[in-house]
Protein backbone atom coordinates (compact mmCIF):
# COMPACT_ATOMS: atom_id res chain seq x y z
CA UNK A 1 0.00 0.00 0.00
CA UNK A 2 1.25 3.75 -0.50
CA UNK A 3 2.27 5.82 1.16
CA UNK A 4 -0.88 8.54 1.15
CA UNK A 5 -3.25 9.95 4.28
CA UNK A 6 -6.05 10.18 1.77
CA UNK A 7 -5.42 6.69 1.07
CA UNK A 8 -4.93 5.36 4.49
CA UNK A 9 -8.13 7.20 5.79
CA UNK A 10 -10.03 5.47 2.82
CA UNK A 11 -8.97 1.86 4.23
CA UNK A 12 -9.17 2.91 7.43
CA UNK A 13 -13.48 3.94 6.76
CA UNK A 14 -13.53 0.84 4.19
CA UNK A 15 -12.47 -1.60 7.02
CA UNK A 16 -14.03 -0.36 9.43
CA UNK A 17 -17.49 -0.87 7.71
CA UNK A 18 -16.80 -4.20 6.94
CA UNK A 19 -16.21 -5.28 10.37
CA UNK A 20 -19.23 -3.15 10.98
CA UNK A 21 -21.30 -5.38 8.78
CA UNK A 22 -19.46 -8.92 9.69
CA UNK A 23 -20.31 -7.73 13.37
CA UNK A 24 -24.39 -6.88 12.90
CA UNK A 25 -24.91 -10.49 10.77
CA UNK A 26 -23.06 -11.97 14.11
CA UNK A 27 -25.68 -10.41 16.27
CA UNK A 28 -28.45 -10.88 13.97
CA UNK A 29 -27.32 -14.89 14.08
CA UNK A 30 -26.92 -15.04 17.78
CA UNK A 31 -30.98 -13.48 18.24
CA UNK A 32 -32.03 -16.94 15.72
CA UNK A 33 -33.21 -19.91 17.52
CA UNK A 34 -31.28 -23.30 16.83
CA UNK A 35 -33.07 -25.16 19.05
CA UNK A 36 -31.26 -25.06 21.82
CA UNK A 37 -31.39 -22.56 24.84
CA UNK A 38 -29.41 -19.62 24.35
CA UNK A 39 -29.49 -16.72 26.13
CA UNK A 40 -28.76 -13.67 23.22
CA UNK A 41 -31.86 -14.49 21.95
CA UNK A 42 -33.02 -12.26 24.34
CA UNK A 43 -31.01 -9.63 24.15
CA UNK A 44 -33.32 -7.31 21.65
CA UNK A 45 -36.37 -7.99 23.82
CA UNK A 46 -37.64 -4.69 25.30
CA UNK A 47 -40.06 -4.95 28.70
CA UNK A 48 -42.23 -2.01 29.59
CA UNK A 49 -40.90 -0.70 32.97
CA UNK A 50 -40.63 1.62 35.61
CA UNK A 51 -42.53 4.03 33.08
CA UNK A 52 -40.39 3.29 29.76
CA UNK A 53 -39.06 0.60 27.79
CA UNK A 54 -35.85 -1.33 29.21
CA UNK A 55 -33.75 -4.02 27.78
CA UNK A 56 -34.42 -7.48 29.51
CA UNK A 57 -30.76 -7.97 30.59
CA UNK A 58 -30.92 -4.91 32.36
CA UNK A 59 -33.83 -6.05 34.70
CA UNK A 60 -32.56 -9.63 36.16
CA UNK A 61 -30.49 -12.55 35.12
CA UNK A 62 -30.58 -14.35 32.09
CA UNK A 63 -28.79 -17.91 32.40
CA UNK A 64 -29.26 -21.67 30.91
CA UNK A 65 -30.05 -24.02 33.21
CA UNK A 66 -29.43 -26.66 30.25
CA UNK A 67 -29.79 -27.64 26.78
CA UNK A 68 -33.62 -26.77 26.10
CA UNK A 69 -34.07 -24.05 29.02
CA UNK A 70 -33.36 -20.76 30.31
CA UNK A 71 -34.53 -19.36 33.18
CA UNK A 72 -35.14 -15.28 34.03
CA UNK A 73 -34.55 -14.36 37.06
CA UNK A 74 -35.77 -10.50 37.47
CA UNK A 75 -34.07 -8.20 40.15
CA UNK A 76 -37.26 -6.59 40.82
CA UNK A 77 -40.34 -9.44 41.04
CA UNK A 78 -42.82 -7.17 40.39
CA UNK A 79 -41.74 -7.13 36.81
CA UNK A 80 -42.40 -11.05 36.27
CA UNK A 81 -45.63 -9.98 34.38
CA UNK A 82 -44.58 -7.62 32.35
CA UNK A 83 -41.27 -9.68 31.27
CA UNK A 84 -43.92 -13.01 30.20
CA UNK A 85 -45.86 -10.08 28.87
CA UNK A 86 -42.73 -8.90 26.28
CA UNK A 87 -41.55 -12.55 25.78
CA UNK A 88 -45.52 -13.17 24.57
CA UNK A 89 -45.01 -10.48 21.88
CA UNK A 90 -41.90 -10.94 20.64
CA UNK A 91 -42.60 -13.38 18.09
CA UNK A 92 -39.85 -15.22 19.36
CA UNK A 93 -42.03 -18.80 19.31
CA UNK A 94 -41.24 -19.36 23.31
CA UNK A 95 -44.22 -19.93 25.94
CA UNK A 96 -42.97 -18.50 29.50
CA UNK A 97 -44.23 -19.99 32.59
CA UNK A 98 -43.76 -17.71 36.09
CA UNK A 99 -43.69 -19.49 39.62
CA UNK A 100 -43.40 -16.20 40.84
CA UNK A 101 -39.84 -15.88 41.04
CA UNK A 102 -38.28 -16.21 38.44
CA UNK A 103 -39.77 -17.54 34.47
CA UNK A 104 -38.85 -20.52 32.74
CA UNK A 105 -38.33 -20.65 28.87
CA UNK A 106 -38.41 -23.70 27.55
CA UNK A 107 -37.92 -24.30 23.90
CA UNK A 108 -39.23 -26.88 21.75
CA UNK A 109 -37.42 -29.60 19.38
CA UNK A 110 -37.37 -27.32 15.82
CA UNK A 111 -39.61 -29.37 13.21
CA UNK A 112 -37.64 -29.83 9.71
CA UNK A 113 -39.84 -27.30 7.98
CA UNK A 114 -38.89 -25.02 10.52
CA UNK A 115 -35.76 -25.46 10.48
CA UNK A 116 -35.83 -24.78 6.52
CA UNK A 117 -37.53 -21.65 6.91
CA UNK A 118 -34.81 -20.28 9.34
CA UNK A 119 -31.80 -22.01 6.92
CA UNK A 120 -33.37 -19.45 4.52
CA UNK A 121 -33.84 -16.49 6.71
CA UNK A 122 -29.93 -16.94 7.49
CA UNK A 123 -29.05 -17.01 4.04
CA UNK A 124 -30.90 -13.81 2.98
CA UNK A 125 -29.62 -12.38 5.78
CA UNK A 126 -26.27 -13.17 5.05
CA UNK A 127 -26.84 -12.09 1.69
CA UNK A 128 -28.06 -8.66 2.82
CA UNK A 129 -24.32 -8.56 4.29
CA UNK A 130 -22.48 -9.08 1.35
CA UNK A 131 -24.61 -6.60 -0.72
CA UNK A 132 -23.75 -3.77 2.08
CA UNK A 133 -20.22 -5.03 1.72
CA UNK A 134 -20.06 -4.83 -2.10
CA UNK A 135 -21.54 -1.04 -1.35
CA UNK A 136 -18.94 -0.34 0.89
CA UNK A 137 -16.20 -1.73 -2.08
CA UNK A 138 -18.04 0.38 -4.62
CA UNK A 139 -17.58 3.24 -2.42
CA UNK A 140 -14.18 2.38 -2.05
CA UNK A 141 -13.39 1.96 -5.58
CA UNK A 142 -15.38 5.72 -6.50
CA UNK A 143 -12.89 7.08 -3.94
CA UNK A 144 -9.96 5.85 -5.56
CA UNK A 145 -11.37 6.99 -8.85
CA UNK A 146 -11.90 10.73 -7.75
CA UNK A 147 -7.91 10.98 -6.05
CA UNK A 148 -6.92 9.94 -9.28
CA UNK A 149 -8.95 12.24 -11.35
CA UNK A 150 -7.73 14.75 -9.04
CA UNK A 151 -4.39 13.86 -9.76
CA UNK A 152 -3.49 12.48 -6.32
CA UNK A 153 -2.92 9.49 -7.29
CA UNK A 154 -1.07 8.22 -10.20
CA UNK A 155 -2.50 5.25 -12.54
CA UNK A 156 -0.42 2.95 -10.81
CA UNK A 157 -0.90 4.22 -7.53
CA UNK A 158 -4.93 3.77 -8.10
CA UNK A 159 -4.47 0.18 -9.86
CA UNK A 160 -2.83 -0.59 -6.65
CA UNK A 161 -5.16 1.00 -4.43
CA UNK A 162 -8.05 -1.16 -5.90
CA UNK A 163 -6.22 -4.18 -5.90
CA UNK A 164 -5.90 -3.84 -2.01
CA UNK A 165 -9.68 -2.51 -1.82
CA UNK A 166 -10.79 -6.10 -3.63
CA UNK A 167 -8.23 -8.27 -1.46
CA UNK A 168 -9.47 -6.74 1.47
CA UNK A 169 -13.41 -6.76 0.71
CA UNK A 170 -12.63 -10.42 -0.47
CA UNK A 171 -11.33 -11.41 3.54
CA UNK A 172 -14.46 -10.25 4.99
CA UNK A 173 -16.98 -11.72 2.54
CA UNK A 174 -14.95 -14.92 3.18
CA UNK A 175 -15.46 -14.30 6.92
CA UNK A 176 -19.42 -13.67 5.84
CA UNK A 177 -19.31 -17.10 4.29
CA UNK A 178 -17.98 -18.90 7.43
CA UNK A 179 -20.64 -17.34 9.44
CA UNK A 180 -23.38 -18.29 7.08
CA UNK A 181 -22.11 -21.75 7.00
CA UNK A 182 -21.55 -21.86 10.38
CA UNK A 183 -25.21 -21.10 11.47
CA UNK A 184 -26.71 -23.28 8.64
CA UNK A 185 -25.27 -26.12 10.33
CA UNK A 186 -25.84 -25.14 13.51
CA UNK A 187 -29.45 -25.22 12.32
CA UNK A 188 -29.47 -27.90 10.66
CA UNK A 189 -28.10 -30.21 13.37
CA UNK A 190 -30.44 -31.98 14.90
Amino acid sequence: MIENEMVEELFLVLEDKLEKTVNVLKDEYSAIRAGRANPHILDKLQVEAYGGMSPLNQLGNVSALDARCLMISPWDKTLLKAIEKAILQSNLGLNPSNDGNVIRLVFPELTEERRRELVKQTKKMGEDAKVAARNNRREAMEGIKKMKTNKELSEDEAAGCEADVEKTVSKYMEEIEKAISAKEKELMTV
